[in-house]
């Protein structure tokens, strides 16, 4: 038997501020995804952004459905969208933010796990980290390098 360690090594910023413009912009953007999240079953809204290669800002947001399973994620929404419309971009940065309507969000608020699954999906193909941003409605922001950080053990097409 073999023993192995596996560490993860993520940036927390004490606030948006503090993290440099572009991201702001970035975070901006993913604000303005939540505000039109479509979420009146978990009252939880997702508001995500993808800056591209081509200098190309992709968004979207949480969208539900009374039937559960057919909903999906502000993630898979911005991703699915930016590999549909520039199918041939890199995926650099992504900014996440979530927000209860019940409460008020502190937390930083990471990619649910099918999320994390659709990124790497992204990540190697394109064969280039994308850095993950992602906060609560405010306070604390926490950047990974890549989503590997969150993800370590990746299920990818090479083992298929």
């Amino acid at each position: 038997m073999k023993e192995v360690k596996i560490e993860t090594t993520l940036e927390i910023y004490d606030a948006i501020e503090d993290t440099s413009q572009d991201i702001q912009n970035l975070m901006k953007e993913a604000v303005k995804a939540r505000d039109k999240a479509y979420s009146p079953y978990s009252k939880f809204d997702v508001g995500a952004a993808i800056l591209l290669d081509n200098g190309e800002i992709i968004s979207g947001s949480n969208q539900e459905n009374a039937s559960y399973p057919s909903g999906l994620c502000a993630e898979r929404t911005a991703i699915y969208y930016a590999g549909a419309k520039y199918p041939k971009a890199k995926m650099l940065k992504m900014a996440l933010t979530a927000s209860s309507q019940n409460q008020l969000t502190l937390q930083p608020i990471p990619p649910c796990g099918a999320c994390r699954q659709a990124i790497a999906e992204y990540e190697v193909k394109q064969d280039l980290p994308i850095e993950i941003y992602f906060m609560g409605a405010k306070g604390k922001v926490v950047k990974s390098k890549s989503l590997a950080n969150l993800l370590p053990l990746v299920f990818e097409s090479s083992v298929l």
